[in-house]
């Protein structure tokens, strides 16, 4: 006569049941919070409405609903990234750094949160003045950068060399550019930026995570974003005589203050940088703090 096979997680359940039979409410606290997906785990694995529960904090900040609202227009046809920078990549690419709108109160973790959005809707905006639903409702609609003028290789950097034949053009969501962000963007993240630098504009994930990357890292004499806007960075002595101060003003430094700060900068991307900035916030329900502008910051470079 055949014997019945009963597997091994048949005995961890009937164990477990058997005590929690004979458990009182007050000794029986640990079970109401048993994980079953201990003993069952879910194969999903995805992100935002429809596709399981995010892992990522950035999930309550900004929902696919409310990242839909910031992006109305960015899978339009007329958008050369239409369907490239989709929301279960943004939040990916966030939980590679769970500190990116995880430090800090509510209303910091939100600030910091649309000062990223609006600094890379602004290097990717497809937004005009009379554009339908306004200038600021065009973010993300590139991918990378339409004729560069260059192949952005500075040949004198030799830590990062540019490899023949590569272009180190704009690319993804922060439009990363020069052989000296590719090359360590790549090593942190796990490519070859210097060799394969098109997989920015052709991996939505990777895209996230190298704007993240970017914003999160700080690079000498350059604090990063991320500290500016938790309040993190502490100001040198040459930054106080150059006027760097915190607030979002100083994110547009750090991103491109050789061409857009201080008294012989351009005032208009700045002003559309702060436009997409004041609209996340509004509707974020959080106020834009204070130094929105670089007017009278000294640059990091020239």
């Amino acid at each position: 006569m055949a014997r019945l096979f009963l597997p091994p997680i048949f005995f961890l359940l009937a164990g477990l049941l058997a005590i929690v039979s004979n458990a009182g409410v007050a000794e029986a606290w640990w079970w109401s919070g048993w994980r079953w997906d201990c003993l069952f785990p879910s194969t999903d694995r995805g992100y935002g409405h429809g596709h399981g529960q995010s892992r990522s904090h950035v999930a309550s900040i900004v929902t696919e609903d409310v990242y839909r609202s910031f992006f109305l227009h960015k899978d339009d046809a007329a958008c050369p990234a239409h369907g490239f920078y989709n929301y279960t990549s943004f939040l990916r690419a966030a939980e590679a750094f769970p500190g990116f709108g995880g430090d800090g109160d509510a209303a910091t973790r939100k600030r910091e949160v649309a000062a990223f959005l609006a600094q890379i809707s602004h290097e990717t905006t497809g937004g005009w003045a009379t554009a339908p639903d306004g200038p600021f409702a065009w973010g993300l609609c590139f991918k990378e950068e339409i004729r560069p003028p260059s192949n952005y290789c500075d040949a004198s950097n030799t830590e990062w060399p540019c490899f023949p034949g590569k272009s180190y053009h704009g690319r993804g969501p922060i439009q990363l550019s020069w052989n000296f962000n590719y090359g360590p963007a790549g090593k942190a993240l796990g490519f070859d930026g210097l060799r394969d630098p098109e997989v920015v504009a052709v991996d939505p994930d990777v895209a996230f995570k190298t704007a993240l990357w970017f914003w999160m890292t700080p690079r000498a004499p350059k604090p990063s974003c991320h500290d500016v806007m938790v309040g993190r960075y502490r100001p040198s002595p040459g930054d106080l005589a150059a006027n760097r101060t915190a607030g979002f003003g100083l994110t547009t430094n750090i991103i491109n203050g050789g061409i857009e700060c201080g008294p012989r900068g351009n005032a208009a991307p700045v002003g559309d940088r702060i436009g997409f900035f004041r609209r996340y916030c509004g509707v974020l329900g959080v106020d834009v703090g204070p130094n929105l502008d670089c007017a009278r910051q000294e640059p990091y470079s020239s």
